[in-house]
């Protein structure tokens, strides 16, 4: 703790008491964001694990897929087939806050062109390939969103986290400190101005019984 460089006045005092209310008041506010952030970031971490999960089960399921395809049907023609393949993929990003934080909102939609190719001539893995890998875009995008989200949350703990303990640990007990300082010199000044007082107050009495005795 370090005091503060006040002179000791009573209009100090008002105006440091007012700034440890405020520092307080803050820190609430400030302690209540790190709680929140640290509980929203949590449970973005446990959905991040899960579409990690999700993305790699996804992708496998698509390779296995695309693989049995080609074992089916040859590589050459499913490359053919997948030169046929007429699909548009629209990816909106929209954004949530969240504690003043902003978040993205990743949305994945697929606009198919079909027919693509005759059903005639060809394996029933190729339908599962393009459902699949169409699932994994998908669940790529989420996982997008939710690695962002959990980047820029954890960012913003840490500079909570600074704040807060910038003002619990520093700025709080600092006004504190200076705040009994001055109210400890007024209170000094304040006895030694009435001890002043009375012995004003005794040596006007004394000259005045002086007086009193001089003029009898």
């Amino acid at each position: 703790m370090a005091q503060l460089n006040y002179a000791p006045t009573k209009t100090n005092l008002l105006k440091l008491r007012n700034d440890l209310k405020f520092a307080r008041q803050g820190y609430e506010l400030l302690d209540q964001k790190r709680n929140i952030l640290i509980i929203e970031l949590l449970a973005l971490v446990d959905q991040t694990v899960d579409f990690q999960s999700r993305v790699e089960n996804a992708l496998a399921k698509a390779y296995k897929a695309l693989e049995e395809t080609v074992f089916d049907m040859g590589k050459l023609k499913v490359q053919y087939l997948t030169g046929a393949v007429h699909i548009t993929t629209d990816i909106t990003v929209r954004s949530r806050r969240v504690m003043g934080v902003a978040l993205p909102v990743i949305d994945t939609e697929f606009k198919e062109h079909s027919p693509h190719y005759s059903p005639m001539g060809t394996s029933f893995w190729i339908d599962s390939s393009l459902h699949f890998f169409k699932e994994v875009l998908k669940l790529l995008g989420k996982l997008s969103e939710l690695k962002i989200s959990v980047l820029r949350l954890a960012n913003e703990v840490k500079k909570t986290i600074r704040k807060v303990n910038a003002l619990e640990k520093i700025a709080i007990p600092d006004l504190n400190e200076t705040v009994h300082y001055i109210e400890s010199r007024l209170e000094e000044n304040e006895r030694d101005m009435v001890i002043l007082m009375k012995l004003v107050k005794e040596n006007l009495e004394k000259k005045r019984r002086k007086n009193d005795g001089g003029k009898s």
